[in-house]
């Protein structure tokens, strides 16, 4: 009966211990963490059309993250959506004439902030704004101005 309870308890502490590895590798996959992420300091950027860019989603700079998405919003007086990138307290060093891109990436599609760095000596600071951006491609877009261009042509 002991052997039985050893293999019964053991066969329990697998199960948890596969448990605790689904949940961690499941929010890894969702961007979701249990830090805070209250560390580092915020930029904030405008697009004329962020895609489908959510919080949480990576800034990224030469393909390392360095940063999340903290908020998006949209500001009705000049009608451009404002992304508020939270960037890590050790990436204290980016230009101020840094662009910031909206890539997709991977088979799902997942947009994310690149950003790419300027030249200037200066550096952006908490609360500053990265004046250069550029939006989402959007594919909807991009396939209705080829199909108008090709209708053009055939004119």
């Amino acid at each position: 009966m002991g052997k039985r309870h050893n293999i019964e308890l053991m066969v329990g502490v697998f199960v948890a211990l596969g448990m605790v590895a689904l949940f961690f590798l499941a929010m890894q996959v969702s961007n979701l963490s249990l830090a805070s992420g209250s560390d580092g300091y915020a930029l904030s950027a405008r697009f004329a059309n962020v895609g489908s860019l959510k919080v949480r989603s990576p800034v990224s700079m030469a393909g390392v993250r360095i940063g999340r998405v903290e908020a998006v919003r949209f500001d009705k007086t000049t009608y451009e959506a404002v992304v508020t990138l939270r960037i890590d307290a050790g990436i204290d060093a980016i230009p101020e004439d840094t662009f910031a891109n909206i890539f997709t990436s991977g088979l799902l599609g997942e947009q994310y902030v690149g950003l790419e760095p300027g030249g200037s000596q200066d550096y952006l600071r908490d609360g500053d704004d990265i004046a250069n951006t550029q939006s989402a491609l959007v594919l909807e877009q991009m396939i209705g101005q080829f199909l108008f261009q090709k209708a053009g042509e055939s004119d």
